[in-house]
């Protein structure tokens, strides 16, 4: 196994991790901003009230996109077998 090889793994890992956690993590920080807008407006300041938006909205998107994250975690183990039985041969 090259230097080469594990920066290469490293970055699919990298790439990989960031372009499925996206979608979560942007809706998380816009309900979040839209609720502390709302916060500020009101002046209602109840921690529950920014936690369960949040967790519907993240829920939601891993229903819409589950199969898309589960297709691309597939893929990237499939790229990594393939790397290892090349390795062995």
């Amino acid at each position: 196994m090259t230097e080469q090889m594990v920066i290469g793994i490293l970055k699919d890992a990298m790439y990989t991790s960031l372009k499925l956690s996206a979608p979560f993590l942007g809706v998380a920080i816009v309900l979040g901003l839209l609720i502390s807008i709302f916060q500020a407006t009101t002046q209602i300041q109840e921690q529950t009230l920014t936690f369960v938006p949040k967790l519907i909205g993240i829920s939601v998107v891993g229903l819409l996109l589950g199969s898309w994250v589960l297709h691309s975690i597939m893929e990237f183990t499939q790229r990594i077998f393939t790397m290892i039985s090349n390795i062995v041969q």
